[in-house]
């Protein structure tokens, strides 16, 4: 057999490989989309409830002290749900009301029609969700892509805004020192198919352990979440389009436009949207306080909730 014929076998049989590992590995993480009514059993229980916003049911709980003229509302960020905020509720309720919400393409609330995740959209969905509710005032709060959110709608209506709470939240161009490998999957046009048709466990447990400064807190059971959450029918395909809606900084001039009381949390070790982030929110809204956890990463509501929620209950006394 000739030298050029043994490589072309050679390179044939390593194709062949290569081919079939990946197609084993389809096989071994195969994880279609789940009908939002088998996953409310687990995810949706009381205090959970859905309600229709504009054609779209949204997952929301709304808790604590009914006749508080300022609810809190606070808003979960990209791939997360309401229930980031559960222990925060938990401390919050007795003296507040308090109204969590899963966002159109996340969590329980899936996609919407219009397939529109801009942050435009999300501003007029949380005005149109109080407006459901009847709520004409209140505090508003988020993390990550929810303190974003959070201050955009400040910027839209300041008059209903009465205090601002961003944790960790986006706003201005910046570069992540490491991000969720889901995240980065995601951004991938090339890999849209086996995203939204597979789901290895190893994956999310990385993408989880990426966002929090200490990795050993990420449980079984925390991870369980987010893979349900993602599991949700449509919310895979919903992320692919929200990357490609992403402001990137384009309004973060509005910041300086911001009057209303705002608090700013940190953490120190957040290596998605880094720490300097957190000086520029402070340097543009004149007389808001900062206070950063040096130990903790992107998501210091779920890593720290005592500590965290106690500069919430002393902001918004």
């Amino acid at each position: 057999m000739s030298r050029t014929k043994r490589r072309v076998l050679i390179g044939l049989f390593f194709l062949c490989l290569f081919i079939g590992l990946s197609c084993l590995s389809v096989v071994l993480t195969w994880a279609p989309d789940q009908p939002v009514e088998v996953l409310k059993t687990r995810w949706a229980p009381p205090p959970s409830q859905f309600v229709q916003v504009h054609g779209l049911t949204v997952h929301l709980r709304d808790e604590g002290v009914r006749d508080d003229p300022v609810p809190v509302v606070l808003i979960h960020g990209t791939s997360s749900s309401l229930h980031t905020w559960e222990a925060w509720v938990a401390a919050l309720k007795a003296q507040h009301r308090v109204i969590t919400m899963d966002l159109p393409g996340f969590g329980l609330t899936g996609p919407n029609a219009e397939n529109d995740y801009s942050n435009a959209a999300y501003t007029r969905f949380i005005l149109d969700l109080m407006d459901t509710l009847h709520v004409q005032n209140f505090s508003v709060g988020g993390n990550s892509l929810g303190g974003e959110i959070a201050w955009q709608v400040a910027v839209a209506a300041p008059h209903r805004v009465h205090k601002l709470i961003l944790v960790d939240a986006a706003g201005y161009a910046f570069t992540p020192e490491s991000m969720p490998v889901g995240f980065r999957i995601a951004r991938l046009p090339q890999m849209a198919w086996m995203m939204e048709h597979t789901l290895p466990r190893w994956m999310m447990e990385n993408s989880v352990k990426n966002v929090y400064g200490d990795p050993g807190k990420v449980t079984p059971a925390l991870v369980d979440r987010y893979e349900a959450m993602t599991l949700r029918a449509g919310n895979r395909h919903a992320l692919r389009l929200r990357f490609m809606q992403m402001d990137a900084g384009k309004t973060a001039g509005k910041i300086k436009t911001i009057s209303v009381p705002t608090l700013i949390l940190w953490g120190g070790l957040d290596r998605l949207i880094p720490p300097e982030n957190a000086q520029n929110f402070k340097r543009d809204i004149k007389g808001s306080k900062l206070v950063m956890f040096e130990k903790l990463g992107h998501v210091p509501q779920e890593e720290d909730p005592v500590d965290t929620v106690a500069a919430v209950k002393s902001f918004l006394q």
